[in-house]
């Protein structure tokens, strides 16, 4: 079933988009959101500002058609790093109200005095399965590492919503869902092998 990539200027699409090919599914980047309702799945996939992000939402006339296709119709969401921050209910780094899918909100890395972590959070990590999931195998006998590129972490309020965890600094999160609404940290379609497979896990899912 086809993906639906909406059009919002934060977005990262081209690299989404070829590693959606490369793992057989099919994908189009929307940019009417009357549009969406004909397609079975979704990516929000973002880069940038909180604030910016959901500003595009609102003031393109999204929020109603996103808000029916995840809530109302139930349909799969898959969103990506900034994708996955608009998905929680708020963050430090703005003002704007998230889209509240997932009770989370997203907070500034607060690192220990002398810590030799850096701000942002960028380059390749090892992620911890918490629970069962459709994105990441939970006994794999591989180590799954992915892409990140983040200043900012959301903060579950159920920690049931949390798939998978990642460290700098402080256990952080690094995917979760609720329900059909998933969420990712990290980049994909930039982590090679692991991300395809995640991909491909996303696009064989059924609606």
């Amino acid at each position: 079933m086809k993906i639906a990539i909406p059009a919002l200027p934060c977005g990262n699409f081209s690299s989404v988009l070829k590693i959606i090919e490369r793992v057989g599914g099919s994908a189009e980047i929307v940019d009417d959101p009357s549009h969406l309702a004909s397609f079975g799945k979704m990516i929000i996939a973002g880069v940038g500002a909180f604030d910016h992000g959901m500003s595009c939402i609102r003031n393109r006339g999204w929020l109603d058609a996103l808000d029916d296709f995840a809530l109302r119709k139930h349909r799969p969401v898959l969103g990506i790093c900034l994708g996955m921050q608009l998905i929680c209910n708020r963050s430090e780094e703005g003002s704007i109200p998230g889209l509240g899918w997932v009770d989370a909100n997203v907070v500034r890395f607060r690192l220990e005095p002398g810590s030799k972590m850096k701000v942002p959070h960028m380059g390749w990590n090892t992620v911890k399965i918490a629970k069962e999931n459709t994105l990441i195998p939970l006994n794999s006998v591989e180590e799954q590492r992915f892409y990140f590129v983040h200043s900012y972490h959301a903060v579950c309020t159920d920690p049931q919503d949390v798939l998978a965890t990642a460290f700098h600094g402080h256990e952080i999160t690094a995917a979760l869902s609720k329900g059909n609404v998933m969420g990712v940290q990290f980049h994909p379609e930039k982590s090679h092998r692991f991300g395809m497979a995640l991909m491909q896990r996303f696009v064989e899912l059924k609606c």
